[in-house]
């Protein structure tokens, strides 16, 4: 199968995505998007192993050094950014250095800030491993770490040269992931296009077995929505909020249940039925996502940590200005816009949920 490409369009920024099957390897010669010859990857203990040499192979000629970090949501933090910084300085790395992320999107955010900040931003390039990284975390340029207060709240805006995104690494990736990966998949359905929601609808059973075609599809059509969002909106100032629909709720999730407990699919997950009850739309649309969500294998409700402590966490969301909590909702399914026009005895309902 031919390799597909999608541009993100930002003018001089402007970079391509590229999904197919086995392009690890020297299928793509990646060394053509260097910015320079040295280069740092920056994985995981879990995923060099796998992927590393296929990625060397795909550099051929370039100088590469390699930092390997601890695996998990719990070591996003500023203090693991600060290793790769260090890789960086020890190696004497300049500004045509670039940093090269192969992993998931813990893997990618933080090879990305570290980026962004080394000698004021050097190039990066995201070679996502994980399902959730190849529709969502590594298009768009949003890098970051979190805070122990909330979920990336550290952060720089800092887009890739190219996104490569080889399929054939979800074949070593574990069900639980894959199926986290699909809650951004139905998000986008959820958000824009009420067609594909359907499609995802009929082709769920094929998605979670992995079969080509559609798992090809459902990345790419999710890498064009949020290409097209972030196009209209790099720097989240409008419309690309919406693609944060569940995760106000999602994050309180995470923050509440300490990061690494559910993953970032799961939480949202949960978050995207519940911002559909504080929607106010029909209950037939609710049903149809709540459907969908479980079709996935992914928790449809949050788990109990309590009304308050949700409270508490949301109200570190980005998306609060002058104090006042928005929310991405539903005008129908397959249409959302953020809004701080929300229902508050409403809202107190659906976060009681937390509480059972």
């Amino acid at each position: 199968m031919a390799a597909r490409q999608i541009t993100v369009e930002l003018g001089e920024r402007s970079y391509p995505i590229i999904i197919g099957a086995g392009l690890l390897g020297g299928e793509f010669n990646l060394g053509e998007h260097l910015a320079g010859g040295d280069c740092l990857i920056v994985s995981n203990e879990t995923v060099a192993p796998l992927y590393l040499e296929k990625l060397n192979a795909s550099l051929a000629g370039s100088a590469i050094e390699v930092i390997e970090l601890p695996d998990g949501e719990a070591f996003k933090t500023v203090e693991t950014a600060s290793l790769v910084i260090d890789k960086l300085v020890a190696g004497g790395a300049n500004r045509d250095t670039t940093v090269i992320a192969l992993g998931g999107g813990v893997v990618g955010d933080i090879a990305g800030f570290a980026a962004a900040c080394y000698m004021r931003g050097v190039a990066f390039i995201q070679v996502p491993t994980t399902l959730l990284a190849q529709v969502d975390s590594s298009v768009g340029g949003k890098t970051g770490v979190n805070h122990p207060l909330g979920k990336n709240l550290i952060g720089a805006f800092h887009q890739p040269r190219i996104v490569l995104i080889d399929t054939a690494t979800l074949g070593t990736l574990p069900e639980r992931e894959l199926r986290a990966g699909l809650a951004e998949v139905i998000k986008h359905g959820a958000i824009t296009d009420i067609d594909f929601f359907a499609w995802l609808e009929e082709n769920i059973d094929a998605l979670l077995a992995l079969q080509p075609d559609a798992i090809t599809y459902a990345v790419q059509r999710s890498c064009e929505i949020k290409a097209e969002v972030v196009a209209e909106d790099e720097r989240e100032s409008g419309r690309r909020a919406i693609l944060n629909f569940g995760h106000t709720f999602g994050h309180a999730i995470e923050h509440c249940q300490g990061y690494g407990k559910w993953l970032h699919g799961e939480a949202v997950a949960a978050g995207m039925v519940m911002a559909a009850q504080l929607s106010g739309i029909g209950t037939e649309d609710t049903v149809r996502l709540k459907n969908l969500i479980e079709a996935a294998g992914l928790p449809s409700g949050p788990p109990t940590v309590g009304a308050q402590a949700m409270r508490e966490a949301m109200n570190m969301d980005k998306k609060v200005l002058e104090k006042s909590l928005r929310f991405v909702l539903l005008e129908e399914l397959g249409q959302a816009a953020v809004t701080s026009d929300y229902n508050s005895a409403l809202l107190d309902q659906v976060l009681a949920t937390a509480n059972k």
